[in-house]
C-alpha cells in the first residue's frame, strides 16, 4: 500500500488593528519540500508514503476569503506524548474533530498527526489557538501546524470487486462495538492503522492498541552518541561491553577504548560492519541480498577455496576466539570482583547512613513530641493570658471612663467652689461693714444710756441747769474729748 499526501503550508496571521505583521523566521520556511512517512504494525503491514509541502510566498490572513482546507497536520509531535496526552491537548476541540490519524517519518522520537475538522472555521480556530503553543508547561516542544490541501491514497490488492452504489459500510469500534460515524463521533486512527472512537480510546488505560497490542504512538528511543565527546556521527559500539565511541576520523575514542580494555571487536552503527582492531581489518565480508538485506550463500568458482585452508582458518579462528574469550572472562571476572567490592562498600555506607538517619528520625520524633507538649502548654497559657488581658482591657476602659467622668466633675466642682468662695468673700466683706456700723451704733446707744443714767442720778437743779444750759465749743483750744463729750451730752439732751 502506497500513499501520497499533498500539503499546503500557508502562513496565516491574525489582524491587529488594520495591519498584519509577518514573522521573518517562521517555522514554515524551515520545512523541507518532501517528507517521507509510514504507518502500520511492522509485523502485519507497513504503509509508506510521501508528503509534499507546497509553500506559498504570499502571506495570507485567516480572516480573508482564501481557499484553505479543513484538514491540518501537526508536525514533530514528541514520542513521549501518548495518544491520551494528544487527546487532552485537543480536548477543547473534540466536538468539531471528525478524524485524527497518527503517522510518522524516519526521524526518531517524534511523529505526526493528521486532523480533519467539521468545517473550515473550526480548522482556522484550531490553527489560531494552537499553532506555536507548547504541548505542556515542562517541555519546550511546540505545536507546529500546516494546512493539508488534499490526501491521495493509492491502494493495491490481489483482486477487485464492484462497489455497492450509494452504500457505505461503516466500520465498528473494537472497544464499544458501535459503528464509527465521523459526523456523529470523533475517530482516532493509531499508528498501526486501527481506528476507534476518541472517547473509547480515552477510557482504554493501556498505551497499546486494543486490537494488535502495538504501540499507539512511536516509542521513544535513546539517541546514540559518543560516551566521551557526545558526537553522533561515525560511531562504533564495542561488542564486548557496549561502549560507544567515535571513529578514527573524529576523536578516536573507540580506538582509545580498545587500547584501555583490549576489547578487539567493534561494530559500526550505520552499516553494522565489525572491525577487528587486532588484525586491523573487517572480521567478515558476507554477501547480502539487495532486495531484503538477508545473508545469502555464495558459491566460489575454481579451486581457490581448499579444504585445508578452510580448516586452518577455522582452527586459527577457534584459537583466537578461545584466547579472546579467556581474556574477556578474566577481564569481566575482575570487573565483577571490583563491582562486588564497590557494591559491598556502598551497601555498608548506605546501612550506616540509614542507621544514622533512623537515629536522627527517632531523636527528631522525640523532640517533636516534646515540642508538641510544650506548644500545647504554651497555647493554654497564652489562652489564659489572652482572657486575662481581655478582662484587664475591659476594666481599664471602665476605669478610664470613670476617671474621665471624675475629672469632668472635679472641673465643674472647682468652678463652683471658686464661685462660692467669691460669693462668700463678698458676703463676708458686706457683713464686716455691717458689723462695724452696728458696733458704732451700739457704742452710741451705750453712751446714750450711760449718760441718761448719770443725768437721772444727778440732783434736780443740776438736771435743770443741764437742760437749760448751752454748750459752747471753742474754736481751737478746746480738746477733742471734751468736745466729744459735749456733743454726746447734747445728743443726750436732744434725745431726752
Amino acid at each position: 500500500m502506497d500513499a501520497a499526501l499533498a500539503v499546503t503550508n500557508k502562513t496565516s496571521l491574525e489582524e491587529q488593528g488594520t495591519c498584519a505583521m509577518a514573522v521573518p523566521d517562521s517555522p514554515s520556511k524551515q520545512l523541507p519540500e518532501q517528507i517521507t512517512f509510514f504507518s502500520g504494525n511492522p509485523s502485519v503491514e507497513i504503509v509508506h508514503g510521501l508528503m509534499h509541502l507546497y509553500k506559498t510566498n504570499k502571506m495570507t490572513l485567516l480572516k480573508e476569503d482564501v481557499r484553505r482546507s479543513p484538514m491540518l497536520c501537526i508536525l514533530t509531535v514528541p514520542a513521549a506524548m501518548t495518544s491520551h496526552d494528544l487527546m487532552k491537548f485537543v480536548a477543547s476541540f473534540n466536538e468539531v474533530i471528525d478524524h485524527m490519524k497518527i503517522i510518522r517519518d524516519s526521524t526518531p522520537n517524534q511523529y505526526m498527526v493528521l486532523i480533519k475538522f467539521s468545517s473550515q472555521a473550526d480548522a482556522d480556530s484550531f490553527y489560531m489557538a494552537n499553532n506555536g503553543r507548547q504541548f505542556n508547561s515542562i517541555e519546550e516542544d511546540v505545536c507546529q501546524l500546516v494546512y493539508v490541501e488534499r490526501a491521495e491514497v493509492l491502494k493495491s490488492g490481489d483482486g477487485a470487486s464492484l462497489p455497492v452504489m450509494d452504500l457505505t459500510e461503516l466500520p465498528k469500534c473494537t472497544v464499544c462495538l458501535e459503528r464509527m460515524d465521523e459526523s456523529v463521533n470523533g475517530i482516532l486512527t493509531t499508528l498501526c492503522n486501527h481506528s476507534f472512537h476518541s472517547q473509547c480510546l480515552q477510557r482504554w488505560e493501556d498505551t497499546t492498541c486494543p486490537v494488535c497490542r502495538y504501540c499507539q504512538t512511536p516509542e521513544p528511543v535513546e539517541e546514540n552518541k559518543c560516551f566521551e565527546c557526545g558526537v553522533q556521527e561515525n560511531l562504533w559500539i564495542c561488542l564486548i561491553c557496549g561502549h560507544i565511541g567515535c571513529g578514527r576520523y573524529v576523536s578516536r575514542h573507540a580506538y582509545k577504548h580498545f587500547e584501555e580494555t583490549q576489547h578487539t571487536y567493534a561494530m559500526q552503527l550505520t552499516n553494522h560492519r565489525v572491525w577487528d582492531y587486532a588484525g586491523d581489518n573487517y572480521v567478515h565480508r558476507l554477501v547480502a541480498s539487495k532486495t531484503d538485506g538477508k545473508i545469502v550463500q555464495y558459491e566460489c568458482e575454481g579451486d581457490t577455496c581448499q579444504d585445508e585452508k578452510i580448516d586452518s582458518l577455522q582452527l586459527e579462528y577457534s584459537y583466537l576466539l578461545t584466547s579472546q574469550l579467556e581474556s574477556q572472562r578474566i577481564y569481566w571476572e575482575n570487573k565483577i570482583v571490583r563491582l562486588e567490592k564497590d557494591t559491598a562498600e556502598e551497601i555498608n555506607n548506605m546501612k550506616a547512613k540509614f542507621k544514622e538517619t533512623i537515629d536522627k528520625c527517632d531523636s527528631f520524633e522525640h523532640r517533636l513530641n516534646d515540642l508538641s507538649k510544650e506548644k500545647q502548654a504554651v497555647e493554654r497559657r497564652c489562652a489564659q493570658l489572652n482572657s486575662k488581658v481581655a478582662k484587664l482591657s475591659t476594666e481599664l476602659k471602665e476605669e478610664q471612663e470613670m476617671n474621665k467622668c471624675l475629672r469632668a466633675n472635679q472641673t465643674m466642682l472647682q468652678g463652683r467652689l471658686r464661685e462660692e468662695e467669691n460669693t462668700h468673700k463678698e458676703t463676708s466683706e458686706q457683713k464686716d461693714m455691717q458689723l462695724l456700723e452696728m458696733q458704732e451704733q451700739l457704742r452710741d446707744v451705750m453712751f446714750y444710756l450711760e449718760t441718761q443714767q448719770k443725768i437721772n442720778h444727778m440732783p434736780a437743779d443740776t438736771r435743770q441747769e443741764i437742760q437749760d444750759g448751752q454748750i459752747n465749743i471753742a474754736s481751737s483750744s478746746s480738746p477733742a474729748p471734751s468736745g466729744k463729750l459735749s456733743s454726746r451730752k447734747g445728743r443726750g439732751k436732744r434725745g431726752k
